[in-house]
């Protein structure tokens, strides 16, 4: 993984406030500021061939939002919702301008603040293993969890479908 020291300050661009959910047995973060809002599961409307992980749409505010599964997504087997599935809406680069996306979540844990110190690097798992979008590693009180490039969870070509779907 490519370093993600600012060059001037030496500063790890990737300390600061991250929002952390579960997905499956293992706890991710995305940067608080990349979050709009934390809803509960409602109702999706399915759309006919899409990928599986893409779980529909909802209408948040009278905009059309795609929602996407990152269990599916991670090639984890789906689950039924429980009353602590959250819909996470995030906001990504688009083609031409940022998109709101949600993501479903099997809970929401804790807005964390990981320092520098908190984080270590992505390990190499050789050329077959694409690990683009984990920002880095974060240990805190003793936990692991993994910091996601929410830019990167969705390829450019995924991206671009989505931006078909909401135009």
């Amino acid at each position: 993984m490519q370093s993600t020291l600012a060059p001037a300050s030496g500063l790890d661009t990737r300390a600061g406030k991250y929002l952390t959910f579960m997905v499956g047995k293992e706890e991710f973060g995305v940067a608080v500021l990349k979050v709009r809002e934390i809803m509960g599961m409602q109702d999706v409307t399915s759309l006919p061939l899409t990928p599986p992980y893409l779980k529909g749409v909802i209408n948040l505010r009278g905009k059309v939002t795609p929602v996407i599964d990152l269990r599916l997504k991670f090639g984890l087997p789906g689950i039924d919702t429980t009353e602590r599935t959250c819909i996470v809406v995030v906001q990504v680069h688009g083609e031409s301008a940022p998109i709101v996306i949600g993501i479903v979540v099997d809970e929401v844990s804790e807005v964390v603040t990981m320092a520098s110190g908190d984080i270590e690097d992505t390990p190499d798992f050789g050329a077959d293993v694409a690990t683009d979008y984990i920002l880095g590693i974060a240990r805190i009180k003793g936990k692991v969890k993994i910091l996601l490039d929410i830019d990167q969870v969705l390829s450019r070509n995924e991206i671009h479908s989505l931006e078909a779907v909401i135009q």
